[in-house]
């Protein structure tokens, strides 16, 4: 049997612990450019799209993807959750 996949849920702040690695973030998407979005998870994190991301500025979102680098991340998949979507901040 294969080892199940972890994809811990983080922050733009956690984005350098994680480097090559796959995780889940979310949050809004405020700013679209071609195939480049920005998300604001505590605080701004270029996402790279890929083909099957249809994001919109103002909606929450929640992105599988990897970190690479530059902290910028790779999308692998995306989740537009809309904009009523609310964030709970502990």
């Amino acid at each position: 049997m294969a080892e199940p996949i972890s994809t811990p849920r983080i922050t733009s702040n956690y984005l350098d612990s994680f480097t090559n690695r796959t995780i889940r973030i979310t949050g809004k998407v405020t700013q679209l450019r071609g195939e480049q979005a920005t998300i604001d998870s505590d605080g701004p994190v270029t996402a790279h799209l890929n083909r099957d991301a249809h994001l919109t500025v103002g909606h929450a979102v929640e992105i599988v993807g990897k970190v690479n680098q530059d902290l910028s991340v790779k999308v692998l998949m995306a989740v537009d959750m809309g904009r009523e979507c609310e964030f709970l901040r502990a």
